[in-house]
């Protein structure tokens, strides 16, 4: 698995990086989603033997890995939704001077 949360999700040449090419807030459900299963598995998991221990271990980085890609994937929306902005502004910025 790639650790580019965005990986796939890129337009192409024709087409620019906007909210309905890359579908962050679906991607972002889906995230929290998986999030909240690690956590009622990491918090309400029955440990009877060192089996079971170490798949709440698994369940544990899982939950750490899910939350990092989370946080990445947010900040991939930010700094596009900041791109996208800064670009209105630099276009309009030129009108003006002309």
């Amino acid at each position: 698995m790639s650790g580019d949360a965005s990986a796939g999700a890129s337009p192409t040449a024709d087409e620019p990086a906007t909210a309905t090419t890359t579908d962050y807030s679906s991607m972002l459900n889906s995230l929290d989603t998986a999030i909240a299963e690690a956590e009622r598995k990491v918090e309400n998991g029955r440990v009877y033997d060192p089996e079971n221990e170490k798949v709440r271990i698994k369940w544990i980085r899982a939950l750490a890995y899910t939350i990092n890609v989370r946080r990445q994937v947010a900040a991939d929306r930010d700094l596009e939704e900041l791109a996208e902005r800064l670009e209105r502004l630099e276009a309009e910025n030129g009108s003006d001077r002309l």
